[in-house]
């Protein structure tokens, strides 16, 4: 394992939570491994690490990406992910508004959606 791989592994974990990268490691396969450490030394170990932006500013551009991209379940994983970035549900909200006008009102409102949706449900597991 590199140093890079460890990095990314704790990261992950502090941004997503055990729970995820626990299912996720769990369900790893040889068919996926090599991603699976692509992923973590390049997004985790590298952009995520990186200390040039805060993690409530790199959850922010990366909930913004996924919204204007169509990537709605990765989005979700990543609304979750705010209760340990400290992307708030305000920021969250502008960071659609950005989407709307940069990338289309429709990739906002399914944003929106899921938004709602992840956030009531983070509230009902309070």
């Amino acid at each position: 394992m590199t140093d890079r791989h460890a990095k990314g592994m704790q990261v992950r974990r502090a941004v997503l939570g055990d729970a995820h990268v626990d299912r996720a490691e769990a369900a790893k396969t040889p068919l996926d491994a090599a991603f699976q450490t692509l992923i973590t030394e390049a997004a985790w170990g590298t952009v995520w690490a990186s200390d040039a932006l805060s993690r409530r500013e790199r959850s922010m551009l990366t909930l913004a990406l996924l919204a204007g991209l169509g990537n709605e379940e990765e989005l979700a994983l990543h609304l979750r992910a705010t209760a340990r970035t400290g992307a708030s549900q305000t920021d969250v909200m502008e960071v659609f508004q950005h989407v709307a006008i940069y990338a289309g009102v429709p990739r906002a409102n399914s944003a929106i959606r899921i938004a709602k949706k992840i956030f009531a449900e983070m509230e009902g597991e309070k």
